[in-house]
C-alpha cells in the first residue's frame, strides 16, 4: 500500500523500530543522554582543571587561555547555523560520526600543545566543532521531532547526561592533572570521549515519521481515535526560518537565552581559579562544579514534568533569576570563606542550571515548532553564544586588570536577572497543550 499522509506529516506502512513495547525515541534519549555527557564535558567542565596548570608552563594571562572558549562557542553557533537545516533534512546521525572523530583527535592533539596558537586552534575550533556535532543541537532537535506531549521530559532527561558530566569529570580531570600531568589527561579524555560516543551514532534516527510513528509512541490507529492533537497542531503551526526572523519573539529569545547563558561560560572556566584565589585548594574549588551539577542532575526530571504541565518561558524567568541570585551568594561568600553560603550558592546555582537546557528547547520548539526546528534554532546559535562567547574572556580580562573577579560576576548576575525579567514578559504562541 502506499504511504498515508495524516495531519501534515508522511506515514510508512511498516518499520522494525515501530514497536508497540518501546516508542524508539526512548533509545535517542540514551543517545543524547551520553552524546551530551561527552560533548558539554570536553568542551566546558574539564576545561577549568588545566588553566593553572597550563598557564604557568607557558606563561599565559588568563585571558588568554579563557579566549579559546570564547572562540569555542563562536565555532560552535556557526557549526550550528551551517548543519541546522541538514539536521531536519537528513538526522544525526552523520553528525556525530564526524563530530565525535573530530572532536577525539582535538582531545589527543591538545597533549602535544607548545604554544598558545596551537591551543586556540585545538581547544577553541578543532575541539569545540566536534563538540557542537555530537551535541545540544543535533539531539535536541531530534528529540523535538520525536516528542511533542512529552518534550519536555524528553530533553530533560537527555540533559542529565551534561549535569552528569558536571558531577563527575572536573573532579576526575582535576584528579587526573595532579597525578599524572595535563598531557596525559588530555590523552586519558580523548580515549573515554571516543569509546563513548561513537556507538551512539548508531542509535539516533530522524523523526518518528519515518518509521511508521508520530510523536510520543502515538501510533496511526492512535490518531484515528482521536489522540495526537498536540503533535498536529505543532506541525501546522511549524515556522521556517524566514517566518521566525521575522517575528519580535525571536529575538527576545536569542537575547534571553544569550545572557542567560552568560554565567555558565563564564562560572564553569572561573570556578576553580575565583576559589583557590581565595585561598580554597584545587580539589575543593573543583568539587564546587560537582555540587552545582548534583542539583542539576536531580531537577531535570522535574523541571521536565513542570515544563510539560505549565509555561515554559515563566518558568524559564525562574530559573534565570535563581541563576542570577546564586551568582551573587557566591561572590559575597568565596571571599570572606564563609563555606556554608559557598555551598549554598552553587546548590541554588545548579537548580538554576538544571532547568536551562530543557526548557530553552522547548521554548524554542513550541514557539516555532518542530518541522523546521533544526534551522530556526541553529540560526539564533550565532547570537545566543555570541554574547555567551564575550563573557569569558571579559571576565578575564577583568581579572587580568584589577585582581579580583567580584565586579565582573556581579555584572553576570544582572546579566540572569535581566534576562528572567525578558523571559517572564514573552507570551506564549500557542496556549499550552493545544
Amino acid at each position: 500500500m502506499p504511504d498515508q499522509s495524516r495531519h501534515g506529516v508522511i506515514i510508512k506502512e511498516s518499520s522494525s523500530l515501530a514497536s508497540p513495547r518501546l516508542y524508539y525515541g526512548y533509545w535517542i534519549i540514551l543517545a543524547g543522554f551520553v552524546t551530551q555527557f561527552v560533548s558539554v564535558g570536553m568542551a566546558n567542565y574539564v576545561v577549568g582543571a588545566f588553566m593553572i596548570p597550563m598557564t604557568e608552563e607557558f606563561d599565559w594571562s588568563r585571558a588568554e587561555f579563557s579566549a579559546s572558549r570564547s572562540i569555542g562557542q563562536m565555532v560552535m553557533a556557526f557549526t550550528g547555523f551551517f548543519i541546522g537545516a541538514q539536521i531536519d533534512k537528513y538526522g544525526g546521525r552523520r553528525f556525530i560520526l564526524i563530530g565525535a572523530s573530530v572532536l577525539v583527535s582535538a582531545l589527543f592533539g591538545l597533549s602535544k600543545v607548545q604554544n598558545l596558537t596551537h591551543w586556540l586552534v585545538l581547544n577553541g575550533l578543532a575541539l569545540t566543532a566536534g563538540a557542537a556535532m555530537i551535541g545540544n543541537l543535533v539531539i535536541n532537535v531530534t528529540l523535538g521531532k520525536w516528542f511533542v506531549e512529552r518534550r519536555g521530559r524528553a530533553v530533560a532527561l537527555a540533559g542529565m547526561g551534561i549535569s552528569l558530566s558536571g558531577i563527575v569529570l572536573p573532579v576526575l580531570a582535576t584528579y587526573a592533572v595532579d597525578q599524572v600531568g595535563w598531557r596525559a589527561s588530555w590523552q586519558l579524555l580523548a580515549l573515554g570521549a571516543g569509546l563513548l560516543t561513537l556507538p551512539m551514532a548508531f542509535v539516533v534516527r530522524r523523526a518518528p515519521e519515518d518509521f511508521g510513528w508520530y510523536p510520543d509512541g502515538i501510533s496511526p490507529d492512535q490518531v484515528s481515535e482521536g489522540q495526537g492533537a498536540a503533535a498536529s497542531a505543532d506541525f501546522a503551526n511549524s515556522m521556517t526560518r524566514a517566518q521566525a526572523m521575522r517575528t519580535s519573539t525571536f529575538y527576545t529569545l536569542v537575547l534571553a537565552f544569550g545572557l542567560f547563558q552568560i554565567s555558565i561560560t563564564v562560572m564553569l572556566l572561573q570556578t576553580i581559579p575565583l576559589m583557590t584565589d581565595a585561598g580554597y585548594s584545587r580539589l575543593v574549588a573543583s568539587s564546587m562544579i560537582s555540587l552545582a551539577s548534583i542539583p542539576a542532575f536531580l531537577s531535570k526530571p522535574v523541571w521536565g514534568i513542570l515544563i510539560d504541565r505549565y509555561s515554559p518561558k515563566k518558568l524559564a524567568a525562574v530559573g534565570a533569576a535563581l541563576t542570577g541570585l546564586a551568582v551573587l551568594v557566591i561572590v559575597a561568600s568565596v571571599s570572606s570563606q564563609y563555606d556554608k553560603l559557598v555551598y549554598a550558592g552553587f546548590v541554588m546555582m545548579g537548580f538554576g542550571w538544571g532547568g536551562l537546557l530543557p526548557l530553552q528547547e522547548v521554548i524554542w520548539a513550541t514557539t516555532f515548532g518542530r518541522r523546521y526546528l533544526g534551522s530556526v534554532r541553529s540560526t539564533a546559535l550565532p547570537f545566543v553564544l555570541g554574547m555567551a562567547a564575550l563573557g569569558p574572556v571579559l571576565v578575564a580580562y577583568y581579572y587580568d586588570q584589577v585582581g579580583d573577579y567580584d565586579f565582573a560576576l556581579v555584572a553576570i548576575a544582572v546579566c540572569n536577572l535581566g534576562s528572567a525579567i525578558m523571559l517572564y514578559r514573552i507570551k506564549d504562541r500557542l496556549p499550552k497543550g493545544v
